[in-house]
């Protein structure tokens, strides 16, 4: 198993480039199985949850060809010779729920296990299933798989009780072939959302207020094929600005969209961490003065992402003073606060609350990553901390962000990836 040993690395310096977005690729990548035509994605972030996605539709019958070196994908879903997603890999892969609603809206029907990902709490699929239900599809679950059928969808008003971004992502894809008009009403808005469907657009489909509470869908018969962007992962973003004020350092971070990070930049401001606009997708991150505490609660979008509370409690942690972290999306996302501790920070989890007393200065030890974004946590403490740390199971890490060790190599920090 892959480990990061990670030393202490004062005032990291330089130029990082954000790559493409995580929790933009997935979806987009089901939305091609729409389209017999070929597509073809630009900006494709080369990570574990990506290959495995491109390896289940391959197994389904889909041409996929994935240059990762120019980080692009041409694929092409003019023969999908299967409608039942691979059990063992679906499993791992929480995205792969999402392939739900394309091959519904194409195939009529669709048998997929119910998806893994992260433990950071429970995250059920009955969203998604209202919504297929309300367009006329039926459902079936056994054996740890969901099959459902449709001889033909019909836009309806689908009000979803949480604004889940899967459920909203879903419920879109199988919607833009449906009979009518449909309508998700309390959608998320997530940026996620908004890029989805800007390259469904482009394939054909008829959508209007997708970045609000309120998405239309108005079906049309067929999409095309189409070429598109991915935008910039905002959380990577984030990490990387946390890199910047944890180590009192100085980063010039591009490739960036400064109206996707208002939450963060906002909290990093109270923090007393300094952001600049150098050009239009570039952000400059620094400290010229005493970080302080601050308190911060996790809501869907446009509120505080869940995503990055991980990374703050990290910086938090070091921060002189009592801070508060209120956790509202996942019942499970404090794993991470016990490795901390084994590092010395002093947090005390209440409930769904943690409340962090910032110590003098963290040592480095042996930590787990516990999911993804604890992991990239824990790598943020790590540069802060005296001594080595040494951070096992990455392969959460590696999920979300692509060749993070040489990002922050590149910047200046003591790390390194060991087998």
């Amino acid at each position: 198993m892959a480990k990061f040993i990670v030393g202490t690395s004062k005032g990291l310096k330089g130029n990082v480039a954000i790559s493409g977005s995580k929790n933009a690729i997935l979806p987009i990548l089901a939305a091609t199985l729409l389209t017999e035509e070929e597509c073809v994605i630009k900006s494709v972030p080369v990570l574990s949850d990506v290959t495995a996605l491109c390896s289940m539709l391959s197994d389904m019958g889909i041409d996929i060809v994935f240059q990762k070196e120019q980080e692009a994908i041409w694929i092409k879903a003019k023969n999908i010779l299967k409608t039942e997603a691979d059990y063992e890999k679906a499993g791992k892969l929480r995205g792969s729920f999402l392939i739900m609603g394309p091959l519904l809206a194409r195939c009529k029907e669709a048998n997929i296990p119910l998806p893994g990902g992260c433990p950071i709490g429970s995250r059920p699929v009955d969203l998604h299933l209202k919504g297929f239900s309300a367009l006329g599809a039926k459902t079936q679950q056994a054996h740890g798989s969901i099959h459902i059928t449709a001889k033909q969808l019909k836009g309806d008003k689908i009000y979803l009780d949480f604004p889940s971004v899967g459920a909203t992502e879903n419920i879109m894809m199988a919607a833009v072939l449906a009979k009518g008009v449909t309508t998700i009403v309390n959608a998320a808005a997530e940026p996620e959302i908004i890029d989805l469907a800007v390259f469904l657009k482009k394939m054909g489909a008829d959508i209007s207020g997708e970045g609000t509470d309120t998405i239309t869908i108005t079906g049309v018969k067929k999409l095309h094929g189409a070429e598109h962007t991915v935008m910039p992962d905002r959380i990577e973003a984030g990490t990387f600005m946390i890199a910047a004020a944890i180590t009192k350092g100085d980063i010039m971070i591009e490739n960036v969209v400064e109206r996707d990070l208002k939450p963060i930049l906002a909290k990093l401001s109270e923090a007393n961490v300094k952001t600049e606009k150098i050009a239009e997708k570039t952000l400059r991150v620094y400290t010229t003065a005493k970080l302080q505490p601050i308190s911060l609660k996790t809501m869907p979008f446009p509120g505080f992402p869940t995503d990055m509370q991980a990374p703050f409690m990290s910086l938090l942690s070091v921060i002189k003073g009592t801070s508060v972290i209120t956790e509202t999306v996942f019942e499970n996302r404090f794993l991470h606060a016990g490795e901390l501790q084994r590092m010395g920070a002093k947090i005390n989890i209440e409930s769904r609350s943690a409340i962090i007393e910032g110590v003098e200065k963290l040592t480095g030890t042996q930590v787990k990553a516990t999911d993804l974004r604890a992991g990239a946590g824990l790598i943020l403490s790590a540069l802060a901390a005296e001594g080595k740390t040494e951070i096992s199971d990455i392969y959460h890490i590696e999920r979300g962000y692509y060749h993070i060790e040489k990002k922050l190599k590149k910047l200046g920090a003591d790390i390194c990836k060991v087998q």
